[in-house]
């Protein structure tokens, strides 16, 4: 078995996290995701009160007994979310683990960690990850280049973020981005993580509430098949390529601006997409590890499977560098 400081910080079996993401990050999924071994997230923001999000995790806790926790993204907005609610209802169920992401965390780690709650922080930079070291985060996620929604604006990939945040950090953390199977666990804590955190893999799994139509263009999609919007207001995200990124694409580099692409990459569009299973309805994120996504297996034997081929695969690799030095 695979341990680590964060399997073993976080009582987890496996050192594999599920992405709290938007509209999939429902209790059916994060509770086979921990049933599995790792470690599921619901999505707050997902249901639509804080009341929706007690039901959520009291849904979510009938099917689980294993550790699962909740993620609470913080965003800029002229009407934004009523944080401040939705975080007391998280301490309130009792839940004992919570993602962050997003704007400064620093007011709602301090209130977590008041109530023994560990904190995971979505990063995509080392000076980020830092901070949140700083304010007092239990582990960071690290979120290359390669991952789905926002990835930053430092265009880092994994290769080099991951053994760069190793030798800055002194808690725990999780690498994001490009992960899909054992091969990419095995890499990840070859490069000094403690284990991988993925979304787009774990959107074509059985559990998963996005329409099949969305999980089969999924994995008959190549890691070519993203698009990078919102690059010329500095706030990137990478969603899938379809007639309607390349339109906000189109437009932006015409020189315009966030007010004329707003009704295209609504949030109410990206659900419809999930919901219906029409793939041009709007904006939906997904990363470039669809390239290697092949099926659609239930998301705790995926789990199994990717912490099963990672131990081979560091093994396979530990017995040929002992052959190759014994023939030398």
């Amino acid at each position: 078995m695979l341990r680590t400081r964060f399997t073993e910080e976080f009582g987890i079996e496996h050192p594999i996290v599920q992405g709290g993401m938007m509209w999939v990050g429902r209790a059916e999924l994060a509770a086979a995701v921990s049933n599995g071994g790792g470690l599921g997230i619901i999505t707050a923001l997902t249901q639509p009160t804080p009341a929706d999000l007690a039901e959520e995790i009291e849904r979510c806790r009938a099917l689980t007994d294993k550790p699962f926790g909740v993620n609470l993204t913080l965003t800029l907005s002229i009407n934004p979310p009523p944080y401040a609610e939705y975080r007391q209802v998280i301490i309130d169920s009792g839940v004992k683990i919570v993602e962050t992401a997003g704007s400064d965390p620093t007011v709602h780690v301090e209130h977590f960690k008041e109530h023994d709650i560990k904190v995971i922080h979505k990063c995509t930079s080392v000076r980020h990850a830092l901070k949140a070291q700083r304010i007092g985060a239990d582990a960071v996620s690290i979120d290359g280049f390669e991952a789905a929604g926002h990835p930053g604006e430092d265009d880092v990939p994994g290769l080099v973020l991951i053994p760069a945040s190793a030798d800055a950090l002194d808690i725990p953390f999780i690498a994001s981005g490009g992960f899909a199977d054992g091969r990419g666990l095995a890499a990840a804590l070859t490069l000094g993580a403690d284990g991988i955190n993925m979304g787009t893999r774990f959107m074509c799994t059985a559990e998963s509430p996005i329409h099949e139509n969305i999980k089969q263009q999924i994995v008959g999609a190549s890691e070519l098949d993203t698009q990078l919007i919102f690059r010329q207001l500095r706030n990137t995200m990478r969603a899938a390529k379809n007639s309607v990124s390349e339109e906000v694409v189109d437009i932006l580099n015409k020189g315009g601006r966030f007010k004329d692409v707003k009704d295209l990459v609504a949030g109410t569009r990206g659900r419809k997409v999930y919901e219906n299973g029409d793939p041009e309805a709007g904006i939906w994120t997904v990363g470039v590890a669809q390239g290697l996504i092949r099926d659609i297996p239930p998301a705790g034997e995926l789990v199994r499977r990717i912490a099963w081929d990672a131990e081979e695969k560091l093994l396979s690799l530990t017995h040929k560098i002992t052959d190759s030095v014994s023939v030398s």
